[in-house]
């Protein structure tokens, strides 16, 4: 049985929605020294939710390598606890990866994370910004259509 994707677009033009950040959040970026960490939280929520994350030492040469990675827009939240959220972004406005660890799920990080992405995209003058979601993820969905993501186009998940 085929597994499907849906491709997802929020414009950015007009005002946005600010994030509201659950209690004792840091914002903080990607930075080697936390890839371990940033890397177990990916492969936990992927998972969850039916994706895949190989290896920690293949997700980074593959992640820092990537002609549209930006360090700055690989978004990490954390508390005193550690990291709880991640959004994994591309240069072309694009969220490759949206993760929140199951110990902070359901407080409203995800959405903030959401939120602070598309501020940031709107910063950098981009139109709007994609991501792509699986069909039965259907958590995430509701999350994406509520801040605003439309529905752009439906795909069948090619295997890698």
């Amino acid at each position: 049985m085929a597994a499907y994707f849906q491709l997802l677009r929020r414009p950015l033009t007009g005002s946005l929605p600010a994030p509201h950040w659950p209690a004792g959040t840091q914002l903080d970026h990607y930075r080697d020294e936390l890839a371990p960490a940033i890397h177990a939280v990916l492969r936990l929520t992927q998972e969850q939710g039916g994706g895949r994350v190989p290896d920690l030492h293949t997700w980074q040469d593959r992640f820092v390598t990537d002609a549209e990675f930006d360090p700055t827009l690989c978004l990490v939240a954390s508390n005193e606890t550690g990291i709880l959220g991640v959004a994994q972004c591309w240069t072309s406005a694009f969220i490759k990866n949206l993760s929140v660890h199951p110990c902070a799920q359901g407080q409203g990080l995800g959405r903030a994370l959401l939120l602070h992405a598309f501020q940031v995209f709107k910063q950098r003058g981009e139109p709007y910004v994609d991501l792509k979601v699986l069909e039965t993820n259907l958590r995430a969905r509701r999350l994406y259509e509520s801040a605003g993501m439309l529905f752009v186009m439906r795909d069948v998940v090619s295997e890698e």
